[in-house]
């Protein structure tokens, strides 16, 4: 089997990797190619282009990349074009790959269409699934409630296949690289606050800033650590934050040593509760005031993190927009550090959300689906 396979940014290329070498262990014969990153090719898949050069957030910066975004489409284009892959796998990064999945059908191609995390369209952009019932042929989706969302919205061919996260954060345990972290890193037994502010280039230098004011209290008395996003040069953050030490390819052991943590929102609220760092969820955004005021008519969920959504209630404090100032952030991280009652909430929570998200095994599931489906349709 031919496959092509886009994940456009960095949690989309861990989770395309895992994916990529489960298929691979049930079909030896398969070929990838990817839009991807370097787990991708490590997985065993020919790159066709890098996420970083994919990864564009904010009207702003999508406008000033149009021509590099347009490039990659007609690069997806081509491939499908040339090559016909029996598959076409897109993960996540929905604006591209719903554009993907459109031209695919649009051509006649033979190529399956598969969908693997789902766009968000709970929270936003619910008018998307109508491009997913005309051009998807089947979803595998990672959250439990989303099998539901879809079904009663008259789109049958969701499976819910489990959270490959967990098959990450299984993968790093076995490794046991938390129990060597400051010996690796060469850091004392002073307490770890770890600074997770994004991938894309505009999330750090949006939310970088405040997360370190709101910590220069604690720079003498513990180490605020960042967690340096997979692509990004060093340089980035010397610029930020040029008293930090950042670390790079070791955030879920950063995360396992930390005492707290403040975490951008996205995939990483997730994981930092499945590994149980204590955390406040912070989201900057462009005009604030302006955005508090409407967000109520574009985001359609109570919460904005993951961990809150996959609970339902609030299990970690979310600053977001006008919300997010560095007096709120020093607060909530005081409390975090400083109250045992309230650490313990947010840590009972967390127990919650994890027998929500399931066991591992998400990315063999989504792999035998995969197969099945194409199998049943050959």
């Amino acid at each position: 089997m031919n496959y092509f396979v886009i994940a456009g940014e960095a949690s989309g290329d861990l989770h395309a990797a895992n994916l990529i070498r489960s298929i691979n262990a049930m079909d030896p014969s398969s070929r990838f190619t990817a839009m991807g990153g370097d787990l991708c090719r490590d997985a065993g898949a020919t790159l066709l282009r890098h996420y970083r050069d994919m990864a564009f957030m904010g009207v702003i910066n999508v406008i000033t990349h149009l021509s590099k975004i347009a490039s990659n489409l007609h690069a997806a284009y081509d491939f499908l074009d040339h090559e016909r892959p029996d598959a076409l796998i897109l993960v996540d990064y929905p604006s591209f790959n719903l554009k993907v999945a459109r031209y695919c059908k649009d051509r006649g191609l033979p190529t399956k269409v598969f969908y693997y995390i789902s766009p968000k369209l709970w929270a936003w952009k619910s008018y998307r699934i109508r491009s997913i019932k005309r051009y998807v042929d089947a979803m595998l989706l990672i959250l439990p409630f989303e099998q539901e969302y879809y079904r009663s919205r008259g789109y049958s061919p969701a499976y819910y296949v489990g959270n490959p996260l967990c098959d990450a954060i299984e993968q790093w345990r076995a490794t046991g690289h938390g129990a060597t972290f400051r010996q690796r890193h060469e850091l004392d037994q002073r307490p770890i606050i770890a600074l997770l502010p994004g991938s894309r280039t505009q999330e750090i230098k949006g939310c970088l800033p405040t997360m370190l004011n709101a910590c220069r209290h604690l720079l003498d008395t513990h180490h605020v650590l960042i967690a340096g996003a997979p692509g990004q040069p060093g340089q980035l953050y010397q610029t930020l934050a040029p008293n930090c030490k950042v670390i790079f390819d070791d955030t879920y052991s950063l995360l396992d040593n930390a005492l707290a943590a403040i975490v951008n929102s996205g995939t990483a609220t997730l994981e930092t509760a499945l590994i149980g760092c204590p955390q406040v969820v912070v989201y900057n955004i462009a005009l604030p005031h302006l955005a508090s005021l409407v967000k109520p008519l574009i985001i359609k969920t109570k919460y904005v993190s993951l961990v809150n959504i996959v609970a339902g209630s609030q299990v970690v404090r979310e600053l977001v927009a006008a919300d997010f100032t560095t007096s709120n952030v020093r607060h909530e991280i005081d409390r975090l550090l400083t109250d045992d009652t309230y650490r313990s909430t947010v840590l009972n929570g967390y127990r919650q959300v994890r027998d929500l998200t399931g066991d591992s095994g998400g990315s063999q599931r989504a792999a035998k689906c995969i197969l099945q489906l194409i199998n049943h349709h050959a």
